[in-house]
This record gives structure tokens, sequence and C-alpha cells, in this order.
């Protein structure tokens, strides 16, 4: 079931920010596909709740890829926005997913640092050992939480925000993340996604100055209820 403005599952509002749950296929902005984006359906639901005349302001924080689920904050106000985007690039909001993988890894806890070049064409990361042309460093720690019956529940902390960063690094460490063909899960999940949540979010509200840390809660399925 993808989102619409009635389903939201909003895990935090104020006049500042508006917090949500994405479910597996919301696509976080508008792309070539010309599906509506998560950004617009939030546009539609503040407009209807608090009966605003004219254009609602929303203000695009950070992006999802559309297969994963998990925590998307949105800006309400142009200073948050403001703000929230100069946390991002002084790396103080800290942001932790959790990641089902086919393989344990050979370390129970870790910290992967590689270099990744995207391929717009294929719209694919490709990871190296050393810096090379056009790469990017990208730096991730990792903890195993669970083992499952055939998986395992990773749960990382980003440090860096490169294009398909995780999913990449798992991959690259022959842990290919439940569900991700395009790097080198055997089998796509049946509703399209990939075992991928951002999980919390904890960063200083950029106006009122106080501590917020948010949990999204993960997808209904047999996989995920095992990890909880």
């Amino acid at each position: 079931m993808r989102s619409s403005s009635k389903n939201l599952k909003i895990l935090f509002e104020d006049n500042h920010l508006i917090v949500v749950n994405k479910r597996v296929g919301d696509l976080v902005q508008g792309d070539k596909t010309g599906d509506t984006p998560l950004s617009d359906l939030l546009k539609a639901y503040l407009k209807e709740k608090y009966q605003k005349p004219g254009k609602v302001y929303l203000g695009v924080v950070h992006r999802l890829d559309r297969p994963t689920t998990g925590i998307v904050v949105f800006a309400k106000t142009s200073k948050a926005l403001e703000r929230l985007n100069k946390m991002l690039r002084e790396k103080t909001i800290q942001k932790t997913y959790w990641a089902v993988v086919k393989n344990k890894p050979a370390k129970s806890k870790d910290t992967l640092v590689n270099y990744l070049r995207k391929n717009p064409k294929n719209n694919k990361a490709t990871v190296f050992n050393k810096d090379t042309n056009d790469s990017k460093k990208a730096i991730l720690h990792y903890t195993s939480l669970k083992s499952l019956d055939n998986y395992h529940l990773l749960e990382i902390d980003l440090e860096t925000g490169r294009h398909h960063q995780i999913r990449a690094q798992l991959s690259h460490i022959n842990c290919p993340i439940k569900g991700d063909l395009k790097y080198g899960f055997d089998r796509s999940n049946k509703n399209a996604g990939i075992h991928l949540h951002a999980r919390r979010i904890c960063f200083t509200h950029p106006v009122t100055k106080t501590l917020l840390t948010l949990e999204a809660p993960t997808p209904k399925d047999p996989i995920w209820d095992a990890c909880n």
C-alpha cells in the first residue's frame, strides 16, 4: 500500500517540522516518473488539515531511496529548512538504519570506509577501496543486532550520506540487503521493496532547540516482526 494524503504515518508535527514514516514505493521528491511524491501528499494533507488558502510551503530536508522505508523529515517553514540543511552539512543530525542482510558479516561490529562513484546511466554506486576519479568517501558504522533463521539484522549509523551508500557498502562485504537485486541479493521482495529501514533520527530542533529523538516502527511483515 502506497501513502496518500489520507493515510500518512506521521511521527511528529509542530509549527516548523513534519516527520513521516515512509512506506515502500513512496517517492520523497518528484522525479521523471511523474508519480506523486510524498512532498505533494503532505502539502495536500496540510492544506486540508489547516484549511490553508493558496500554496502550502514544504521543504524537503533529505531523501530515502524509493524501495526503502522509515523516517523522512520535512520543513514547514523556510527558516527550519535553512537550519536543518546547515545541520546536515555540519553532520549534527544522527541517522540510524536497520538492514536485514543475507550473510552474517565477519565482524559483529565494524566501521566501513570506502569510496563510491555514482553511475547515472544505471543509477548505481560502484565501491572502491581507494580514492579514484570522481569518487566520494563513504563511512558507516554497523553493529550486528540479531540473527534470524536465514537472515541477520544490522544497525547502521551513517557518517556520510552518499548515493545508495548502505546498499553498496554492505554488498561490498558480501552482505546484500534482502530484496536488493541491484546490489546482489538473489531475489526481489513481493512488494518490490528492500529490507532497509530508516529506524531512528536524533537532532536538535532547529527552532525550539529541544533535543528530538524519533523512532519509526518497522513495516508489518514476518521478517521485520521477527527483528523486533
